[in-house]
């Protein structure tokens, strides 16, 4: 080192001050260290330092602060063929190299710089910026970008919107009958009645439980509050309880904070958290439940952050860390939480202008595209790493269901122009008729599940909502093809009817075999419970609203029925262990689910079919509905 030459005529200055050799080695490693740490701290200095400008480039100490904002903007340009929604700069998001496959400590490291650099400046109004949650983000700016070069921020016109719209969305309530309105005044009565018992008990938790009258928050939903309230939303709207839409409304207002730190489910917060705000935003046009679902939504796109694109289960929401779930074989993603995506994000970008949550779930098409189908079918495991299939087992039930649901549904909200959504659908019923469809000895039909060419005769009470999706493709088919379809989905409605009706309190298990002369019963301990699932209550919707057949009101009846007389209790309603005794015990919780789906459909089977009229609206997997893209909806004069 230059400081530690000897100058001519004098000794070394370790030697001046009488230092043994190991002392003088211990002297000089401490000093090479010290400027060692004070070099490498200068990387740790915000970019606008004047000290840190005077030893390193401006461009290499950019990089750091700005490797997110590059990231999205190479997402942004490999999106341009999506001429359908506006080119704007994604919002940062975190460093690209914090993904799980990176090692820890250098993820600690690059999140504590990204700390240190401090929040992004506030930039004035028509500068280069992305606008999420009603507050503008600075972009790295280029020193090459001429000042000129400005966007408005992006605005969905939202009037235009509700223009677009073919029937009013509460309906028009005329000439229906006065048992009908009897009937659904009393399911509204049962909608407020659970609403009631959890604003008094458990209001800001994420459910209620009835029994001891308290709140349960569960582990979910990585520390975001107040699921039954962003569930129940849209319900409360539809059904014009508007007192209680109004508590609801003022809970998001003012306690529904967004900056939590915990390990949530990405499927489950896209469905009820960001699905139950898009709804109520297109329902209202309150924008607070918008830049809530925008800003929730960037909040989910570190998990997409793996070697395929195929997002990890599980995801911090402070961190933005994912992983897959510990259950999942071989750190595999879910077929039925990845595949259960595209609704929201396509909205997402609709809503922001921003292309990058539409790019992140047309890539998971891709990858899907790209991929063997064991005999047409698509198993439930998929590696977020390789891209391929990690167990050959197959279920329209649970891990599998609300897949093949969004292939026809994004098909119907795309207004029919997503052809590949449609044939991916229809290629995809093909296989499951073939080899997944069977009927019993007494002549009921289910869709079995499938394991390495195995079939396994049971059918979950989720796989039941299956009815209802294919009626509402058959709808879309033609001759002979249309006729099938309506007449499987007819059989298999019918056959979760039977799970019903063959339980003591006509309510279903969880699951049911058809295996050692058993028919749509469950034969074990563990599948005979039912948490108010909507599933059944689903496909009579839909099977009403499609054929007008009087038998689908009078099950939904019977249901409703089953509800008041075993699931209501003294503060709410509460799930069974057992539909197979007359004197069941509750499981003392009303999950957010059942405010979200089961009631609402039960209210619309019996309202008119201009209520949230299927020509205009398709429901996501948690019954939030949302619009169909009858048109372009960026506000006049904006590219």
């Amino acid at each position: 080192m230059v400081v530690l030459r000897k100058l001519p005529g004098m000794p070394g200055w370790p030697a001046a001050l009488g230092l043994r050799l190991p002392q003088k080695f211990l002297f000089l490693l401490f000093l090479s260290g010290l400027l060692t740490l004070c070099f490498g701290a200068l990387f740790l200095l915000p970019d606008s330092s004047r000290f840190k400008r005077l030893f390193l480039p401006r461009r290499a100490t950019a990089s750091a602060s700005s490797s997110s904002s590059a990231s999205s903007s190479s997402a942004s340009s490999s999106s341009t063929r999506d001429t359908d929604l506006p080119r704007s700069p994604p919002a940062a998001a975190e460093p690209r190299h914090a993904s799980p496959a990176a090692p820890r400590r250098l993820r600690e490291k690059l999140r504590t710089a990204a700390r240190m650099a401090g929040p992004p400046a506030r930039t004035a109004p028509g500068s280069r910026q992305q606008v999420q949650g009603g507050e503008s983000r600075a972009q790295p700016a280029s020193a090459a970008t001429p000042a000129r070069e400005t966007r408005a921020p992006f605005r969905f016109d939202y009037e235009r919107f509700r223009r677009s719209l073919r029937h009013p969305v509460r309906g028009g309530r005329s000439g229906e009958d006065p048992e009908t309105r009897a009937r659904r005044m009393k399911i509204k009565e049962m909608m407020k009645f659970a609403w009631d018992n959890y604003k008094q008990y458990a209001l800001g938790k994420n459910e209620l439980r009835p029994l001891t009258k308290n709140g349960h928050i569960g582990n979910m939903f990585g520390g975001l509050r107040g699921a039954t309230v962003i569930d129940a939303l849209d319900t409360l709207y539809i059904m014009e309880l508007e007192e209680e839409f109004q508590e609801a409304k003022q809970w998001v207002e003012k306690s529904f904070d967004l900056n939590v730190n915990g390990e949530a489910s990405l499927f489950e917060v896209n469905i009820r958290y960001i699905g139950g705000l898009l709804a109520t935003y297109y329902l209202t046009g309150e924008e607070v439940f918008k830049s809530k679902a925008l800003e929730l939504g960037e909040k989910l796109l570190p998990a997409f952050n793996t070697p395929t694109g195929i997002p990890r289960g599980v995801i911090n929401l402070g961190s933005g860390m994912s992983w897959s779930w510990g259950w999942a074989s071989a750190g595999s993603s879910i077929l039925a939480e990845f595949g259960t995506l595209h609704l929201e994000f396509l909205h997402l970008s609709e809503l922001s202008g921003n292309p990058v949550f539409a790019e992140k779930v047309r890539n998971i098409r891709r990858v899907l595209s790209r991929v063997e189908k064991p005999q047409g079918l698509y198993p439930n495991f998929l590696s977020p790493v390789t891209g391929s299939w990690v167990q050959h087992h197959v279920s329209i039930g649970g891990l599998g269901d609300s897949f093949y649901e969004y292939l026809i549904k994004s098909w119907l909200m795309s207004d029919k122009k997503d052809s590949e959504a449609k044939k991916m659908y229809d290629d995809a019923l093909e296989a499951i008729e073939k080899h997944l469809v069977k009927k019993s000895a007494g002549g009921l039909t289910y869709i079995a599940e499938w394991r390495g060419g195995i079939l396994d005769h049971k059918m979950g009470h989720l796989a039941c909502f299956s009815g209802g999706m294919i009626a509402l493709g058959a709808q879309h088919s033609a001759g002979d093809r249309r006729q099938r379809h309506m007449e499987l989905a007819a059989e298999i409605t019918s056959t979760c009817h039977e799970s019903y009706t063959r339980s003591d309190t006509k309510l279903g298990p969880e699951a049911f075999r058809f295996d050692a002369g058993s028919e749509a019963t469950a034969t074990r301990l563990s599948e005979r419970y039912y948490i108010l699932r909507p599933e059944v209550v689903e496909s009579y919707m839909y099977l009403w609203r499609l054929t007008h057949q009087p038998k689908y009101r009078h099950w939904g009846w019977e249901v409703v029925q089953a509800l008041e007389k075993h699931c209501r209790v003294e503060a709410g309603f509460s799930g069974i262990r057992d539909v197979y005794t007359t004197t069941p015990t509750h499981d003392n919780m009303q999950q957010s689910f059942f405010l979200a789906e089961t009631l609402k459909y039960l209210y619309l089977l019996f309202c008119e079919d201009d209520v949230l009229s299927l020509e205009d609206w398709v429901f996501n997997t948690e019954a939030h509905p949302l619009p169909i893209n009858h048109t372009d909806l960026r506000a006049a004069g904006q590219p």
